[in-house]
């Protein structure tokens, strides 16, 4: 048979060839947002003896962030597809570079929170369109299990950089500089985007549902800000309960209005079935406990055991290495060949003991004895639930709706660790506040004086551990709680062996926006 009669030779697109570079651009990127997680935590005791930060406040440095990387999510991918993955992705860089510049040169609490909220924003946009390129530049399957491979783990690896770079940055410049270090970053990978990311444009057809992120971010917002304010003003206060009756009222609204608009933010068959349900509500209670406990640890170890910003970093490292090890040497080797729930569920129990240990801490701790063994069992149990979470949400969704499913497990992960913070920071103060005014009336009684002033420092101290512990224990019966969720909600099965690799493959690249 002719040539002609065959018909014409259907051309074979040749692969990019600096598709490799746009690998690089792509990961770094991605590391700035990861990093910027953890480095602030170190910086943080800095900052707010810097600023004149409140012990209340404080956690804003961290919630801000969170809660509107987490929030706009959804709508950071519905933009991507709106005016081309390429173009958002430097939008992304270029708003986050100002946003970081802002931030290391706020003179006030307020501008720094404001800074580390449009982070949060321009994360939000950078993250999906920047996982998103990296789909549509890697299509051979072989290529693309590889591309991703070495995404999650320089994704993952960045809270280990973070918590290192923040402890140098900080003992040997300056808080600030945690910050204005993303600048040149950005204009590195904005400089790389133009040169080696490609993308076709967008759909203009596209839609955004504004009334859809107004609803749920303004919820979210209302219940953190609610949190918060209790510690002043006390949980019966009229502002903290319209707050916190008010952010649930606008969830539920959000909720309603997804069933009714045309393009939704969250379509909710998404979420309806019953172990993509049971991975979101397990991811979120997993964060809530994990990101207070970051900003408690920063603290005790800084302020009460007097360790310098460097060897804070270092302290936390253990907990991120356990991480990386449950999470690709234990979850992903047994990820198929047994059921999700069977790694969840202990991973929750193992993070629960590593909690319950902390609860122990006293002025006088030994990092040895009392830290290090509960950062192990937590971040190895951490690493035991990530994997799995991320893969039976993303396992068997159709292709039109895996980026809005994956977002979805990040925004759970994101707004849980906000609630958190939030949440667990008010308890740990309040509780702090009640201890000291009372051990210091009791010591003035006692003696009949007024405390000496080594009187006074040690009994803050004390009152400052056993806030921590009392919080510590609210997120021991919070991650307990997750347990309970994936046992009884989690019911699929051990993934089939001809799952396509691919699919995986993402949802391990995905991993390292949790860490």
């Amino acid at each position: 048979m002719s040539t002609s009669e065959r018909g014409p030779a259907i051309p074979v697109q040749e692969p990019d060839p600096t598709r490799w570079w746009g690998l690089v651009v792509i990961a770094l990127a991605q590391l700035m947002v990861v990093l910027d997680a953890t480095i602030v935590n170190i910086a943080l005791p800095s900052a707010q003896a810097d600023l004149g930060m409140s012990d209340a406040n404080r956690q804003w440095v961290i919630t801000a962030y969170t809660l509107a990387f987490g929030g706009l999510l959804l709508l950071g991918g519905r933009i991507a597809d709106l005016i081309g993955r390429k173009l958002t992705f430097v939008i992304g860089l270029i708003g986050f570079a100002a946003a970081s510049a802002l931030g290391g040169a706020a003179t006030g609490s307020g501008m720094l929170f404001a800074a580390r909220a449009l982070q949060g924003v321009f994360a939000a946009v950078l993250a999906p369109s920047a996982l998103s390129l990296l789909t549509t530049t890697f299509t051979d399957p072989k290529e693309r299990g590889k591309a991703f491979g070495i995404y999650g783990a320089i994704a993952g690896g960045g809270s280990a950089i973070g918590l290192i770079a923040g402890g140098l940055l900080t003992e040997y410049l300056n808080w600030r500089w945690c910050l204005l270090v993303n600048v040149p970053i950005a204009v590195i990978a904005v400089i790389g985007a133009f040169m080696f990311l490609h993308d076709r444009e967008g759909h203009r057809e596209a839609k955004l549902d504004v009334p859809g992120v107004l609803l749920g971010c303004g919820g979210l917002v209302a219940i953190v800000y609610g949190f918060s304010e209790a510690q002043p003003r006390g949980w019966s206060d009229s502002l903290v309960l319209a707050l916190l009756i008010g952010g649930v009222a606008l969830l539920a609204v959000f909720v309603w209005w997804q069933t009714k608009a045309a393009n939704p933010l969250l379509p909710l068959h998404i979420i309806k079935e019953r172990n993509r349900a049971g991975c979101f509500l397990t991811m979120g209670l997993a964060t809530i406990g994990m990101f207070g406990l970051f900003l408690f640890m920063t603290y005790y170890l800084q302020v009460i055991l007097g360790y310098s910003p460097v060897k804070t970093g270092l302290a936390f490292l253990p907990m991120t290495v356990a991480i990386i090890i449950g999470s690709t040497q234990i979850s992903a080797r047994l990820m198929h060949h047994v059921a999700p729930r069977l790694l969840m569920v202990p991973g929750m129990i193992l993070a629960t003991l590593g909690l319950i240990i902390l609860t122990g801490l006293t002025v006088h701790a030994e990092y040895a004895t009392h830290v290090l063994p509960a950062m192990l069992l937590l971040g190895l149990g951490m690493g035991l639930v990530f994997m799995p979470v991320m893969a039976t949400a993303t396992q068997g969704i159709a292709p039109q709706d895996s980026g809005v499913t994956s977002a979805t497990v990040n925004t759970s992960q994101q707004v849980g660790g906000s609630i958190g913070t939030a949440l667990l920071n008010t308890i740990a103060t309040s509780t702090s506040a009640t201890y000291i005014t009372s051990h210091m009336a009791d010591a003035a009684r006692e003696s009949g004086q007024p405390p000496t002033d080594q009187m006074k420092q040690l009994i803050g101290a004390e009152g400052i551990v056993h806030g921590y512990t009392v919080a510590i224990w609210w997120a021991a019966g919070i991650m307990l709680l997750g347990a309970v969720v994936a046992g009884l909600m989690v019911t699929a099965r051990a993934p089939r062996h001809d799952t396509p690799a691919e699919g995986h493959a993402e949802a391990e690249a995905n991993t390292g926006v949790i860490l």
